[in-house]
């Protein structure tokens, strides 16, 4: 007789090739989101005693099965920090670039676009820095986007149900669209001459950044209307990629009417 796959399978067991099938968030910020995001579709909640109570008294209202810490481990993958909390979860639904990245006033909101940034820890920093700073979406190549579950969704503490992603076939066909919508496309090079500081503001952004180490592909770098880098100190030769996110979107947001006082 044919064996069954278990109605939630941990990571592990999860089929990348599947991106509709539902994944584990897990961490406390990142599933209570989860659960005041209409959006999302729950199939399982699993929480500890404590857990249970820190969710009811921030007023997430939610039934989940109490599960002692290990057993919550041993849905997850090794070295999963739940703190209690994972729940089994259905993707979003996806987004199409013309609809979200059309902008309308004053409220000039930047757009990010990943050229091959594909760590879950950095996607997650900087869906964190997006949220916080008022970009409007998150634009990445379909083919080299992880999923959004596990330890990016932690990392992202809840950004991932605010911030809109945006998948593309091509980084430099998006740019091309975003121009098209109004957008200055600069891409963050620390080789360039000119500075961030630079970036025209009579349009709204779109700011390009690159894989660390890497870079931005020669293409998407010429597809930008201008390459520019944040001045450091030369003793650093270069920044985290989710740090010189949330610089630039400070940058960009300080004379903007998109970041609250």
């Amino acid at each position: 007789m044919e064996k069954k796959p278990p109605l939630y399978p941990n990571a592990r067991a999860r089929k990348a090739e599947d991106p509709d099938r539902p994944v584990w968030l897990y961490g406390r910020h990142a599933v209570a989101a989860a659960l005041q995001n209409p959006a999302r579709r729950i199939e399982r909640l699993v929480a500890t005693r404590n857990a249970a109570i820190w969710l009811k008294e921030r007023g997430v209202e939610a039934v989940a099965d109490d599960l002692k810490p290990d057993a919550i481990d041993g849905m997850l993958p090794p070295g999963s920090v739940h703190q209690g909390l994972a729940a089994y979860a259905h993707p979003l639904p996806r987004h199409r670039l013309r609809e979200v990245c059309q902008f309308s006033g004053e409220a000039r909101q930047p757009v990010l676009v990943l050229d091959q940034i594909t760590d879950p820890q950095n996607i997650g920093a900087i869906f964190r820095s997006a949220a916080a700073f008022g970009a409007r979406a998150i634009i990445t190549q379909e083919r080299r986007m992880p999923a959004l579950a596990g330890a990016l969704t932690k990392a992202a503490a809840g950004a991932v149900e605010t911030v809109p992603l945006v998948q593309v076939v091509n980084i430099a066909r998006a740019l091309e669209a975003l121009k098209g919508l109004g957008y200055f496309c600069a891409g963050l090079a620390g080789e360039s001459d000119d500075v961030l500081s630079q970036v025209p503001r009579d349009k709204p952004v779109a700011l390009v950044l690159g894989a660390e180490g890497a870079g931005l592909r020669q293409l998407v770098a010429e597809t930008c209307d201008m390459l520019v880098r944040i001045p450091i100190s030369p003793a650093m030769e270069s920044l985290n990629v989710s740090n010189a996110t949330a610089i630039s979107l400070y940058e960009l947001g300080r004379d903007s009417s998109f970041l609250a006082d």
